[in-house]
């Protein structure tokens, strides 16, 4: 059965987010071992939540015409958002600047915040995201060990 033509694609932008990371390591971060800062990890996790929303999209999209390459994709959404997760924990777990430590403290005892503004600015991407993602996986899909290396 002859399937339509893709339509022309807009200018692939991935090589170039792909690019731009590569050159933002190179350029930023420093041979010394040192611990990354809650503004790196919250890049890091934006990027990693946008990428889920990509590889989201081509699963849907895939799993309608090839079950064993959308298992595989669905597979990768599913590390993508364990990764996120890990992100986001990291950015909790990593003090905040010296000089904004004052204030965040403030802000967060006048507000009875775990965090103060702007910093929750992870969290809410990061519960945005989550609703998809319990609406797209069971429990069993994001905690079980099976990574989809085996079955095909």
């Amino acid at each position: 059965m002859p399937t339509e033509p893709l339509p022309d694609l807009a200018p692939d932008f991935v090589p170039f987010a792909t690019a731009a990371l590569d050159f933002h390591r190179a350029l930023n971060l420093p041979e010394a071992p040192t611990a990354a800062s809650r503004t790196e990890l919250d890049a890091l996790h934006a990027h990693t939540t946008a990428l889920y929303g990509l590889i989201d999209a081509h699963t849907v999209r895939t799993s309608q015409v090839s079950e064993v390459e959308g298992d595989h994709l669905r597979a990768c959404r599913i590390r993508l958002w364990q990764a996120a997760e890990h992100l986001h924990a990291a950015y909790h777990a990593a003090p905040p600047a010296q000089e904004a430590r004052k204030r965040v403290r403030q802000t967060c005892t006048r507000l009875r915040l775990p965090e103060g503004a702007p910093e929750l600015t992870i969290c809410q991407r990061h519960l945005t995201t989550s609703a998809r993602v319990r609406r797209d996986h069971t429990p069993a899909d994001l905690h079980g060990p099976f990574t989809g290396l085996i079955r095909h």
